[in-house]
């Protein structure tokens, strides 16, 4: 699924790595425990969080998960924006909850990592 697919599903907004939008995900994976997202033996996944902090950035340069999609209408902080930017991991930022975020793009064919 392309990216611009899931931020117009989720009516997100591109709040970095807008240049990833026409890459394609498969795999996805739904959490605020970072150290859940940690164990994931995928990379190349959609990280779908409500925790907005310096941690969910790091967690997804660590985990090779390109992508973020923060829920809940969290805001982004310039910390980090600015190592999201250096990562060039994408963020899209949804008004609606995580569930919700994550059962609209599982209906839509975006598939979990387990």
């Amino acid at each position: 699924m392309k990216l611009r697919d899931i931020c117009s599903l989720t009516e997100g907004i591109v709040v970095s790595g807008e240049s990833r939008l026409d890459d394609s995900v498969d795999f996805a994976f739904a959490s605020d425990l970072m150290s859940d997202v940690l164990t994931i033996k995928k990379d190349h996944f959609l990280l779908i969080t409500g925790l907005a902090n310096i941690q969910s950035i790091r967690t997804a340069e660590m985990s090779d998960a390109p992508y973020l999609l923060l829920c809940r209408n969290k805001e982004v902080t310039d910390e980090m924006l600015e190592l999201a930017r250096e990562d060039n991991i994408l963020i899209i930022k949804s008004k609606f909850s995580m569930f919700r975020c994550a059962g609209i793009l599982f209906n839509a064919g975006l598939k979990p990592v387990y």
